[in-house]
């Protein structure tokens, strides 16, 4: 079982002091930081982010309860909401006042919910009556409104990838309105409806907060609604419903997924997968938006993988009394102290931890049977690589081995991958080489994932040992290589030379040399000058692959001081004369070479003709006199 837990832990955890009744504990989603505020932050606030650099401590008087606590983007400017009315201000910019300074919400008798960061000097507060963004100016300790709007919010949701925030409005707090921020500006997204299970009457505020999130899944912005059903016999269990939220046009309900089980759920989102976790199974599923069931309606999602737990967690003893061999303590997963942010961030306050989550793909093969499946899985997570080549490997030996119409589809889905990179980069390279267009946009170079597997991958990780491999049958290792280089050639992609050599070196290795006659003859195999050469190499084992060497440097055009070369090395310097009057190149020859040749079969014949051939070409070329026999 412990193979199969497909979810785990960030191993090196953000450590900070817990939770106590001396020590409050902020998260702050736009920079992924903690903060410990211990006695209002009199005795210190200690700041603790993804990295060394984000870390911060230091000490602020202690004006009341704070309710939320922020650092603009950089760590530059902390904002601090202590009351319902109004948000303090100090700088943390070096050389700028370390006092601070304070700004009440405009609105009358509004209600400060909170407020976020939307860039360094750039403040939204989001009150009961609506938002007020501000602009902050340090060095003057003042703040200007730029744009306000009223609308009454229960609640609201920010989303610090893309600055939009989701305020949900009316009585029943099921119609959200997204408001995006960008450079000083606010626009108006267009407002939706969340469809309830059941309205209440009379109307009263039916849709949580902590029931909608808000993430980016492969880079398009959807809000996540988990949407619960009554517990009785026939309950079909809850869902989480995606919408889908443009920049521009209506947001549109794209998909359902499926939990098959009622309770509380956490929500995450990790390499692009919804990650769900159920608190009283303590367990998880994950979903891929991008995967289509094909006996489900088009939106309508069931899991990928069956339910795991997150792997098990062990939390280091620290402190002076802890005795070194002392083993980790095992951490209660699921913890009902838990808190989930995303995308992909769990907390325990009560612990003092906060851990990336994270996907672990090995665990997923031997989950996810179908293989046309798995790879369209694979093909779509950060570091796949090595994982995809393991499993090309599997399905080609042993007792994991497959079809060859299976190995077909996995080829053919590599290499739809490897091929759209390819066009990618061609299309760069003739937007940079045709220099920039008025009014287009700058073309950025793609960027070459883990999941472009191309020839050299293939070759070094998986076909080059299993051609090798004993034990595997040698019809089903040409079948197999002959597939790949099918499945290169539907796609339009280059075979390269060593994929030939490859086949060439299993037929001859197994005798199969009609076959590799059949596959010269017919063009299977793409002439080049590297495998003519292959061929000539094996004239000592098959003859006729000397033959069949010349009549692929002959089509090739490109090759005639290779043909030359070969026949003269045969010492058949008169079909090496004939050859290049042939193809026009007698002209532009070395006369040495073939006197050479001549010379060495001993022939005086012979080399009076190859000599006398070239005194005519002289003689044309540079009206030379006539050819003196008693000279040499």
């Amino acid at each position: 079982m412990a193979e199969e837990h497909y979810l785990e832990l960030s191993e090196n955890p953000v450590q900070f002091e817990h939770a106590s009744s001396v020590n409050n504990v902020f998260f702050d989603e736009a920079n992924k930081q903690v903060f410990a505020v211990r006695s209002g932050g009199a005795t210190g606030v200690v700041v603790k982010g993804p990295d060394d650099k984000s870390s911060v401590a230091f000490r602020m008087d202690d004006k009341g309860e704070v309710k939320c606590i922020k650092f603009s983007i950089g760590n530059k400017i902390l904002a601090v909401q202590r009351t319902s009315k109004s948000v303090d201000f100090i700088n943390f910019i070096p050389d700028y006042p370390h006092t601070e300074f304070t700004q009440e919400c405009k609105t009358r008798n509004a209600s400060i919910l909170g407020f976020c960061w939307t860039s360094w000097n750039e403040i939204v507060f989001i009150t009961d009556q609506g938002v007020e963004f501000y602009q902050v100016f340090p060095d003057k300790r003042n703040l200007k409104l730029l744009k306000s709007q009223s609308i009454n919010v229960n609640w609201y949701q920010y989303c610090p990838e893309t600055a939009v925030i989701l305020l949900s409005t009316t009585v029943q707090g099921n119609v959200l309105q997204p408001l995006a921020f960008k450079n000083g500006n606010v626009s108006k997204m267009s407002k939706f409806e969340i469809e309830l299970p059941v309205i209440p009457k009379p109307a009263k505020l039916s849709l949580s907060e902590r029931d909608v999130a808000m993430a980016t899944i492969y880079g398009q912005l959807y809000v996540m609604y988990l949407k619960h059903h009554s517990r009785t016999a026939n309950s079909p269990g809850a869902e989480v419903v995606l919408y889908h939220l443009p920049r521009e046009g209506p947001c549109k309900k794209s998909h359902v997924l499926k939990l098959n089980t009622t309770g509380k759920f956490a929500l995450n989102i990790v390499d692009n997968l919804v990650v769900v976790h159920h608190q009283s199974s303590q367990t998880s599923l994950i979903f891929d938006i991008r995967l289509k069931e094909p006996d489900c309606s088009v939106n309508t999602q069931q899991p990928v993988l069956p339910a795991r737990s997150i792997h098990p967690y062990r939390i280091p003893l620290s402190g002076s009394a802890v005795v070194p061999s002392q083993p980790p303590v095992p951490c209660q997963l699921y913890s009902s102290s838990w808190s989930v942010f995303q995308p992909d961030i769990i907390i325990s306050a009560s612990e003092g931890y906060l851990w990336y989550l994270q996907v672990k793909l090995p665990p997923t093969v031997k989950l996810l049977q179908d293989k046309g499946k798995l790879m369209d899985f694979l093909l779509r997570r950060r570091d796949c690589k090595m994982v995809i080549l393991s499993v090309c490997s599997q399905i080609l030996e042993g007792s994991e081995k497959a079809e060859l119409p299976v190995v077909a589809t996995v080829f053919d889905k590599l290499n739809q991958v490897y091929k759209d990179y390819l066009e990618a980069e061609q299309s760069y390279a003739a937007a940079v080489e045709s220099g920039p267009s008025r009014g287009a946009a700058t073309q950025k170079r793609p960027v070459r994932t883990q999941a472009v597997i191309d020839q050299s991958d293939m070759y070094t990780h998986v076909l080059s040992s299993f051609s090798e491999r004993k034990g595997v049958s040698h019809k089903f290792i040409i079948a197999v290589l002959m597939e790949y280089i099918r499945s290169l050639n539907q796609y339009q992609i280059t075979v390269q030379h060593y994929l030939y050599e490859l086949v060439i070196k299993t037929l001859v290795q197994h005798n199969h040399f009609y076959m590799l006659h059949q596959f010269l003859q017919y063009h299977v195999l793409n002439d080049s000058k590297p495998l003519a050469c292959l061929l000539l190499s094996l004239e000592g084992t098959y003859p006729p692959a000397h033959q069949l060497s010349l009549d692929m440097l002959k089509r090739l055009s490109t090759a005639n001081d290779e043909i030359v070369e070969v026949l003269l090395s045969k010492q058949q310097v008169l079909g090496a004369l004939r050859f290049i009057r042939s193809v026009g190149a007698h002209d532009n020859v070395s006369a040495r070479k073939f006197l050479d040749a001549a010379r060495q079969t001993g022939d005086q014949m012979l080399f009076y003709t190859v000599f006398r051939s070239f005194q005519q070409r002289n003689q044309r070329l540079r009206g030379s006199p006539a050819f003196n026999p008693g000279t040499f």
